[in-house]
């Protein structure tokens, strides 16, 4: 496993755990972000996109990268744009080395 598949595995992980906090805010149930992750699912899986196997870090359970990926787009733009940006980073610098 290479840099890049830790840096991404970290990301999946954070994203997903403040996703899921953000549905339950002020004591209240928060609909706005479970109909973004619904319509992230949807996207993801409707497209056949896997961000993880993207960056050769392939989930071996059938679905699972697809899932994780629509919680991740579910984020947003500006999200996903800093995320790429983070991961271009390490990427480049490991290739430095």
């Amino acid at each position: 496993m290479n840099l890049l598949q830790y840096a991404v595995a970290a990301s999946v992980v954070e994203a997903l755990w403040e996703t899921t906090k953000m549905f339950w805010q002020n004591g209240k149930f928060n609909y706005d972000k479970v109909g973004a992750v619904a319509f992230g699912e949807l996207i993801a899986i409707g497209s056949n996109i896997d961000f993880l196997d993207a960056v050769g870090l392939p989930m071996y359970i059938p679905y699972v990268g697809k899932i994780l990926t629509g919680l991740l787009i579910s984020r947003g733009a500006n999200f996903m744009h800093d995320l790429l940006g983070n991961l271009n980073n390490i990427q480049q610098k490991t290739k430095a080395k």
